[in-house]
């Protein structure tokens, strides 16, 4: 059974987004978005994963942002930290095909996973990650075309469904503590400084 504290929250923080002109929504860890309108869906990433998922006839499309907690054989089927990936990614899902997404439609496109938590790379949370979403989709046979997964920098992910387009900007110099202290515990409000770093389309 998964605790009531680790369910996705659809985020609330919708906001109009000067750079790019259009409404936006922020998502936190442990949070999830998803929209049939010309918007914005943005986060910031470190060890956590997102998965864009769109339906690529009717742009509907939305995002989350998780990470497998600690704890169990991430590889066992039934170990609670699988089973709360796969409520993460399944709440995304079946939100979009009530929506009116068809399943055959959707593609998808996988951000995050880098190796952020010093002190925590033993267990390799990013990696899991990673590795985590890869597999779901693929089980789900969820066509995949795009990704930026692992390695040590941040992300800051920009995503636009109704065109599918993915900006990301790799966080090279940050302050991280908050971004850290976030993700271990799906608290405080971000606070980043994004400083220097190219942006990638996706």
């Amino acid at each position: 059974m998964i605790q009531e504290s680790a369910k996705e929250h659809f985020a609330t923080n919708v906001y109009y987004d000067r750079t790019f002109d259009c409404d936006a929504a922020k998502i936190l860890p442990g949070e999830y978005y998803f929209t049939g309108k010309d918007m914005l869906i943005v986060t910031v990433l470190g060890s956590c994963v997102s998965a864009c998922i769109r339906d690529k006839v009717s742009g509907l499309g939305g995002m989350n942002h998780f990470m497998l907690p600690d704890g169990g054989d991430a590889n066992s089927p039934v170990s609670a930290s699988m089973r709360y990936g796969t409520n993460a990614m399944e709440i995304l899902i079946n939100d979009l095909l009530k929506a009116g997404a068809k399943r055959e439609n959707l593609e998808a496109k996988v951000f995050g996973g880098g190796a952020v938590l010093r002190g925590f790379t033993a267990i390799n949370v990013g990696e899991r990650n990673a590795a985590f979403v890869m597999n779901y989709l693929r089980a789900e046979k969820m066509r995949v075309v795009a990704e930026d997964l692992n390695d040590i920098y941040p992300r800051k992910v920009y995503f636009f469904p109704r065109s599918g387009k993915v900006l990301v900007k790799k966080l090279m110099t940050a302050h991280n503590e908050t971004l850290v202290a976030r993700e271990l515990d799906y608290a405080s409000r971000l606070k980043v400084a994004p400083v220097g770093g190219e942006v990638e389309l996706f």
